[in-house]
């Protein structure tokens, strides 16, 4: 496992509750995990604390096995980050910047700096003055910046905020591209959903300070597959759809992967519900995020 959340806490004098209440989560190395939720459910109190800049109330992090709380600086070799909005000197040029700022960590080599610029695409303008790039080149050189390091883990808080379209594709191109490279492992905390599901391997949703859902990014758990059916006698066939094992949810019934559609139909039918129309399909991620944001936080996994 190359992060391990566990049972993190944390309160802050001002705000009314916890920001966090025993939020535990794992990315397995080489991973892409999306940390979602609504503005306040705790995501960036979460990114503070892996990233040594929040001290917890409770809990632990471990990246690479290494505790940040205990072994700070060590924990934070292994980490790359794009956390807020990064800040350039406007008046260097985009090389003089990643000199400056790798050697908060120690330096890199050239070749190393060479490297990032190349894999983020920026080698044409790099001895431009950063004052001269547009959004998309600041993004693309906090990108190169957090990966010099050669970090294990990649923390990105909405690094895709205020890029265009293209710049969007761009950037999650360049991302499964440093991934495959790198054999990165990345959390990825964004608001743009669709780009979530199509970039992340699993995701990690908060609310109000709590875990909500912990699982694969494309909707259900695939062990679970959503049926919608129709009758003409709706209330009697969701008794019976239950009855067989289904848990009744917005937009239609859940039931365990391993049974058998037509097996389902025929014992639905032949207990008397009157079935008009009978599909499986799988979750979205922005199914699943709404019905999770909606729904009463339980701390666990749903």
């Amino acid at each position: 496992m190359m992060l391990e959340v566990t049972e993190l806490t944390k309160t802050f004098q001002k705000k009314r509750g916890p920001a966090l209440d025993q939020v535990s989560f794992g990315v397995e190395k080489g991973a892409i995990c999306g940390l979602l939720g609504h503005n306040g459910a705790g995501k960036s109190t979460a990114l503070g604390i892996i990233l040594g800049m929040v001290y917890p109330d409770q809990g632990d992090v471990f990246v690479g096995g290494v505790q940040v709380r205990k072994e700070r600086e060590k924990a934070l070799r292994k980490i790359g980050a794009i956390f807020e909005a990064p800040i350039f000197y406007e008046y260097l040029s985009g090389w003089r910047n990643l000199q400056i700022l790798s050697a908060y960590s120690g330096g890199v080599s050239k070749k190393e700096m060479e490297e990032a610029v190349e894999w983020v695409g920026l080698s044409g303008r790099i001895e431009d003055r950063v004052g001269s790039y547009s959004h998309g080149m600041r993004q693309r050189l906090a990108l190169a910046q957090a990966i010099l390091p050669q970090p294990e883990l990649l923390v990105l808080d909405e690094p895709t905020d205020g890029l265009d379209p293209e710049g969007i594709v761009e950037f999650r191109t360049q991302l499964l591209e440093l991934r495959e490279r790198l054999g990165l492992t990345v959390l990825l905390s964004s608001h743009l959903l669709a780009e979530v599901e199509q970039v992340c391997d699993e995701v990690v949703i908060l609310k109000g300070g709590h875990k909500v859902y912990e699982g694969k990014a494309g909707g259900l758990e695939s062990d679970r597959v959503l049926y919608r059916i129709e009758s003409e006698n709706p209330v009697e066939t969701a008794r019976l759809c239950e009855s067989l094992g289904g848990e009744k949810m917005e937009g239609g019934i859940l039931f365990p992967e391993n049974r058998s559609a037509s097996e389902l139909l025929s014992q639905i039918v032949n207990g008397g519900g009157k079935v008009s129309h009978f599909s499986a399909e799988r979750d979205t991620l922005e199914q699943l995020y709404l019905r999770c944001s909606e729904s009463d936080a339980k701390g666990e996994s749903s």
